[in-house]
């Protein structure tokens, strides 16, 4: 057996079976790579919102969703929850930092401009803020959301596209 340096991460589009692994990357991203930004209060509120599977996998399924994969299991997902919005965006933490964000992220990017969309929006999480800001998205709003009995904290984040140009 050989190790590969670098790991080939995969795209794919969401299928209905992915439901209960992406809810595990979900609860895993949040409990394991918020824990610097949010109480475990707030970490537990967020990350029952996989609880009701159903319609976890309803709203992936009704979006635009992509799931990163390696050695055929998804390690991570993104989802475009309207023409110009980036709604679900969760990596497991095994592969946080190893390229599977900026891969997930690159190609809803690529996506947008192909269908002419002038902009992306994100409701950043405070641990997610810095990636985003890393892609050229400016801080529009700050947020407060209630999740159960918990106030959590999130930033509107805005990004420009570069238009397309046309050939003459």
């Amino acid at each position: 057996m050989t190790a590969r340096a670098h790991p080939q991460f995969k795209l794919r589009p969401y299928l209905p079976q992915d439901a209960p692994l992406l809810a595990d990357i979900f609860r895993a991203s949040v409990e394991q790579l918020t824990e610097d930004d949010y109480n475990p209060a707030q970490q537990e509120a967020w990350a029952s919102e996989v609880d009701e599977l159903e319609a976890f996998a309803d709203r992936l399924g009704q979006h635009l969703t992509l799931v990163a994969m390696l050695d055929g299991s998804p390690v991570g997902f993104i989802s475009l929850d309207a023409a110009t919005e980036i709604g679900l965006f969760y990596v497991h933490p095994a592969v946080a930092g190893r390229g599977v964000g900026a891969m997930l992220y690159d190609a809803v990017e690529k996506l947008a401009m192909s269908r002419g969309i002038s902009h992306l929006t994100v409701d950043a999480s405070d641990t997610s803020r810095e990636f985003f800001a890393r892609r050229g998205f400016t801080a529009e709003q700050r947020n407060t959301i209630s999740i159960g009995n918990e106030w959590l904290s999130n930033t509107t984040m805005k990004k420009q596209l570069a238009k397309k140009e046309r050939a003459p």
